[in-house]
């Protein structure tokens, strides 16, 4: 049948014509932007799934970058450290230069004190100046903050790591299990029976005397004290009110690093010592302190505890009046620090807190021996007042406590920093990889499906003509 009205042939090919031309516009879109998803409906599960993987490949892109500043802040840091370190190494050549009176002037001592005075000096403007980015690292601004904590119960107490998670701060319960001791022999005599070479040793080093028949236990006892800082033994009455009970040799230090080692050297000299039981020993070992902090159980020290776990890493010497198995105190964590965000995402797991303690010279040392400030001139430890050994035990804590808070910087920025920027820069690589094979135009294809669409699309437009042109048979039928 031949109709005018209606040419469905046109519209069938009008149809077809549209569905071509809107596949060569979506190429061609393609292929411009490179992109195979342009707009929610060319894929929208795609869409959705492109847009997440676009968000975790900006926070982890975000993540490395917020890891590399974190290193050059610890770089910094331990940049500065490192002439502070310098400055104490020079000051202890000084005390120690000067502890060799008998070949040094006044003057040449006082020209070593006039150095040291300059090297406290420097490192408390290095506390204060060292900054980056107008952040301030050493002068205790990024030191933890504390409340509660006894100065009668702990002392030198160092916080490495919180992480405080959702809490506003986090509570510290210390408990004494087991005390801490020193090692301990006893001479019960008041006086020796013969001539007698003794042997005195401990952590520090080794002494022998010479006594002869009837040496008093306190002439031992006095002899034995004048270098118990060359030996680490130290001499004091079983009862102090009757010195003919005998002496008590022990350590000047607690732990199982201290012991003291009393003999005699004669072959059949009658002196002898006991141990704290009354059993006949030549050589006793101290006792590390055994405590729990908030639940877990951590070995001491000597009197110091150190706790490394997961969200709390710490620790704090025991006062010799707190050392008491079954003794407890409490304090709290209330703020401070600094927080490093090292993950895409923004929760405890992917952050880490880290402490950098004040190095000034009212901070370097600590209550035991003393303060590096002390040193200095008219200080109580100064060294052209005589207190070269005091001095040198100052500085030595100091170096050691530098040395302490260089090595966890440097395992911060290695073990945590460095292994996290790797680790997140495969991520990247992977999750980019997924984003764009789901994104991404594949121009071979796209290509392909653009002669495709031309030639659908001129054959439709010739087809299209055709289409128009079969009406105009019907004039046939009209005699035309």
């Amino acid at each position: 049948m031949t109709r005018i009205n209606t040419n469905v042939g046109a519209l069938i090919a009008q149809t077809r014509l549209q569905r071509s031309h809107n596949e060569l516009q979506n190429t061609l879109q393609r292929l411009s932007t490179g992109l195979r998803i342009n707009r929610g409906a060319d894929d929208p599960a795609g869409l959705i799934a492109s847009e997440s993987l676009r968000a975790e490949i900006a926070g982890i892109g975000q993540a490395i970058a917020n890891s590399e500043r974190a290193s050059n802040v610890i770089a910094t840091a331990e940049g500065a450290l490192n002439e502070v370190s310098a400055l104490l190494v020079s000051m202890q050549n000084l005390v120690v230069e000067a502890a060799n009176s008998g070949a040094m002037s006044d003057d040449e001592i006082a020209a070593n004190q006039l150095q040291i005075d300059s090297a406290v000096q420097s490192i408390t403007r290095i506390s204060n100046t060292a900054s980056f980015a107008g952040l301030h690292l050493l002068n205790g601004n990024l030191d933890y903050v504390t409340s509660g904590a006894n100065e009668n119960d702990i002392t030198d107490l160092h916080i490495y790591s919180v992480q405080f998670g959702t809490q506003s701060y986090v509570p510290v319960q210390v408990d004494i299990i087991t005390s801490a001791q020193k090692a301990e022999l006893q001479y019960q005599n008041s006086q020796l029976a013969s001539d007698t070479t003794i042997e005195v040793k401990g952590s520090k080093g080794t002494v022998s005397f010479n006594f002869g028949s009837g040496t008093t236990a306190e002439q031992i006892l006095r002899a034995v004290n004048t270098v118990s800082d060359a030996t680490g033994v130290e001499a004091e009455y079983i009862n102090s009110s009757n010195h003919a009970s005998g002496i008590i040799f022990q350590s000047t230090d607690y732990g199982s690093k201290s012991f003291v080692s009393v003999k005699a050297l004669d072959s059949g000299s009658s002196f002898s010592t006991v141990d704290s039981a009354g059993s006949a020993s030549t050589r006793d070992e101290g006792r590390d302190v055994y405590a729990a902090v908030n639940g877990i159980l951590t070995n001491g020290d000597g009197l110091k505890i150190s706790l490394q776990s997961l969200g709390l890493d710490l620790d704090m010497m025991v006062t010799e009046d707190f050392n008491v198995a079954g003794n407890s105190t409490n304090f709290a964590i209330t703020g401070g620090g600094s927080l490093y965000q090292l993950g895409p995402a923004v929760n405890s797991n992917q952050q880490i807190s880290v402490g950098i303690r004040s190095v000034a010279a009212t901070a370097l040392g600590n209550a035991s021996v003393g303060y590096l400030s002390q040193i200095a001139s008219g200080e109580d430890y100064s060294i052209d007042s005589g207190h070269e050994r005091e001095a040198s035990e100052i500085v030595q804590e100091a170096i050691n406590q530098i040395a302490v808070l260089r090595g966890r910087l440097g395992a911060f920025e290695k073990n945590a920093l460095q292994t996290n920027i790797n680790s997140l820069q495969i991520a990247l690589e992977n999750v980019t990889a997924s984003e764009s094979q789901i994104r991404d135009a594949d121009f071979a294809h796209e290509t392909s499906q653009l002669t495709r669409a031309q030639i659908l699309t001129q054959a439709g437009t010739s087809v299209l003509s055709i289409a128009n042109q079969t009406p105009q048979s019907v004039l046939a039928l009209l005699g035309r």
